[in-house]
């Protein structure tokens, strides 16, 4: 089942996202996403897009990678315009595995991954893990627009 966000700050920061999907370099074999970490106290404390970092990175990954200390986001909100990877084709560890690991506390996103790869299986891991995961309404369009290489193909 899945659950809204209505809050004006969560829409605020999915944007944020957003602008950094689009600055994702596309490339055939993945996606373009964007992803904002905040703290628990509403802090943003980094930001990162696909491949933004060497090695095949994700948004969530390169967020995650730039922090001084991984503690900080204990107790806080990852916003990514993509269900987080369940399944790294790449070897990787998935970012579902890096949020949890991480104790964030919630998931904000955009848009369900579409299958195009794999089947992801990340909002039910994250449910499991007792992380909350909520979906802005009304922007799956544009949390689609840095993947149209890859959707307009398939």
């Amino acid at each position: 089942m899945t659950s809204y966000t209505h809050d004006q700050k969560d829409l605020e920061l999915m944007k944020m996202a957003i602008t950094q999907a689009n600055i994702s370099e596309p490339v055939e074999s993945a996606y373009c996403v964007g992803a904002v970490l905040v703290a628990a106290t509403g802090e943003i404390l980094s930001t990162g897009f696909s491949r933004e970092l060497p090695g095949n990175t994700h948004a969530e990954q390169c967020a995650l990678d730039k922090l001084p200390d991984i503690g900080l986001i204990e107790n806080g909100i990852c916003y990514t315009t993509m269900e987080p990877c369940s399944t790294r084709l790449s070897g990787n560890k998935p970012c579902v595995e890096r949020l949890i690991a991480a104790k964030v506390k919630k998931v904000v996103m955009g848009i369900k991954e579409p299958p195009n790869f794999v089947e992801c299986s990340g909002v039910d891991l994250l449910r499991q893990a007792g992380i909350e995961v909520l979906v802005v309404p009304g922007v799956e369009e544009e949390c689609l627009k840095p993947n149209q290489h890859i959707l307009q193909t398939k």
